[in-house]
């Protein structure tokens, strides 16, 4: 990273920047959780995200829930799945799709939360 010049009056914490240095992530697991973030940009998979937070759904109910295609909500599935956010279960000829695990809810709970503040 570019250092950036100092004005006269400002000074470095050294021992502060040392410290928060020696827990810095590397760089390529900051990339993947910006990933992980776009993910939750999206207000479809958001809503899919939020369906499923409620209650295990197949692809027809999502797509009826959302007013979308089940074209549209399978694409937007297996972005999901794909990044480990949701998960499924065959059930003869139907697929049913829910959260992965308690921290995609808790993703989810804790931004609803800081809106709601």
């Amino acid at each position: 990273m570019e250092r950036v010049p100092m004005g006269e009056n400002e000074r470095v914490n050294d021992s502060a920047v040392a410290e928060v240095r020696a827990r810095m992530l590397g760089e390529e697991d900051f990339l993947d959780l910006a990933d992980l973030f776009k993910l939750f940009g999206d207000p479809t998979r958001l809503m899919i995200l939020f369906a499923l937070e409620q209650k295990e759904l197949c692809v027809c109910d999502l797509a009826e829930l959302l007013h979308l295609t089940k074209s549209a909500v399978s694409h937007q599935l297996k972005s999901l799945r794909l990044s480990n956010l949701i998960k499924f279960r065959r059930d003869g000829q139907n697929v049913f799709y829910s959260l992965a695990d308690a921290h995609v809810r808790s993703i989810i709970d804790i931004g609803l939360e800081h809106l709601q503040e």
